[in-house]
């Protein structure tokens, strides 16, 4: 390849796997969704079962990191669904991420939190999409199954100008978002793979239902209403990022071959950039109280917060116990416990409300995908 390549040329190549692996009209007959609209999700569950057990179905790779990969996969179809949905209305739509034009008045409010907000949200969105599209085209390259989950792209579009009309696989819409990341990350005595539990930073988006982009072009007024909606997602962005940073490395324990083990050791560090990234910009989140639904935003440098666990500028993974609670506290990403993380993954999403709206035969496929990955052991082979 020449050193100097147009910029032509190197759209064209990143638009490739995104027609191969997240285009709508592509072959649902090569998915693990397949023949989800037909069949109850019993019958959809014991076909996928079949799948992840069928040698033939993994190439070279081992049964379990075969499962590993396509649980994988899914989840960041999840992930670049949702972020497509942020760039629509509150990024930048260009040829890396196309689709959508903007709307300027939610871009403004997502730009109280940082000016260069629709960069990142630009940026992360992309990064979502080649995570999809390669692990998909790894899974190929072994002869195994890739992951299509476009048959479950039915939840609705937000109406507001600036979004596509189109089928969604997660709702942005209706949102329970859980701020104790927040906190997890800011005491030095607790660790979530001891069980523990942290408080929430945002109570009260922890008790409804909330958007988290306009939903109509209704949302864009009053402002303190539509500021409360670009809050919500500045805390939804790190809800999101904390749950990637976490599975990589939860997973990896779990992989056999050392390319494999290479993907997710590559991958997972960029979910924590993610991560770091919206932990910072949602401390800006201006202080109010929408006058609609009375969501509350406080502010977090102010009693009865502030201090250790709410300061805004306190970003660093505050050093906490580890492994065991005799060893010397140590700076970590928590949690990293791999027994059942991803079904705590699908668990934590499902909370989230990312998939109100989907049917039943979504979850069976999802669950059953989340399953076969907590199974896999180091070694080859599941439980």
């Amino acid at each position: 390849m020449n050193k100097v390549e147009t910029l032509e040329d190197n759209l064209e190549e990143r638009v490739k796997p995104l027609k191969s692996f997240l285009s709508r009209r592509s072959f649902l007959g090569k998915s693990l969704a397949v023949g989800a609209g037909t069949m109850g999700a019993g019958l959809l569950a014991k076909t996928l079962t079949a799948q992840v057990s069928d040698a033939n179905s993994r190439g070279g790779l081992t049964r379990g990191d075969a499962d590993i990969l396509r649980f994988l996969a899914a989840a960041e179809l999840i992930e670049a669904d949702l972020w497509l949905q942020y760039n629509e209305l509150g990024g930048i739509q260009d040829g890396e991420v196309p689709g959508g034009t903007g709307n300027p008045a939610y871009t403004n409010a997502i730009k109280v939190l940082d000016g260069d907000m629709d960069q990142y949200i630009h940026d992360n969105t992309d990064d979502e999409i080649t995570h999809a599209a390669f692990l998909n085209a790894y899974l190929t390259s072994k002869g195994a199954e890739p992951v299509n989950l476009d048959q479950f792209r039915t939840l609705p579009s937000s109406q507001a100008t600036g979004a596509r009309q189109i089928g969604r696989l997660t709702n942005l819409m209706q949102l329970t978002v859980d701020t104790s990341w927040w906190t997890r990350y800011r005491v030095s005595t607790k660790n979530p793979d001891f069980g523990d539990a942290f408080a929430q930073a945002i109570p009260g988006l922890f008790a409804g239902q909330f958007p988290a982009i306009p939903r109509n072009n209704t949302d864009l007024s009053p402002p303190r209403h539509l500021q409360a909606i670009a809050n919500t997602a500045g805390f939804h962005f790190g809800f999101i990022e904390q749950g990637g940073t976490s599975l990589y490395p939860s997973l990896a324990q779990r992989v056999t071959d050392p390319e494999v083990l290479r993907i997710l050791l590559s991958i997972g560090p960029t979910e924590a950039m993610h991560f770091q990234t919206w932990h910072d910009k949602a401390g800006n989140a201006p202080a109010l109280t929408d006058p609609t639904n009375g969501l509350t935003f406080p502010d977090l440098n102010a009693p009865p917060f502030g201090g250790q666990r709410f300061q805004t500028n306190l970003i660093m993974p505050e050093p906490t116990i580890f492994l065991r609670r005799t060893f010397p506290i140590v700076s970590i990403i928590r949690p990293t416990e791999t027994d059942g993380a991803a079904m705590g993954t699908v668990n934590a999403f499902t909370a989230d409300g990312l998939f109100i709206g989907q049917p039943p035969e979504f979850f069976a496929v999802l669950n059953g995908l989340a399953q076969a990955a907590d199974h896999a052991r180091h070694g080859g082979h599941g439980r």
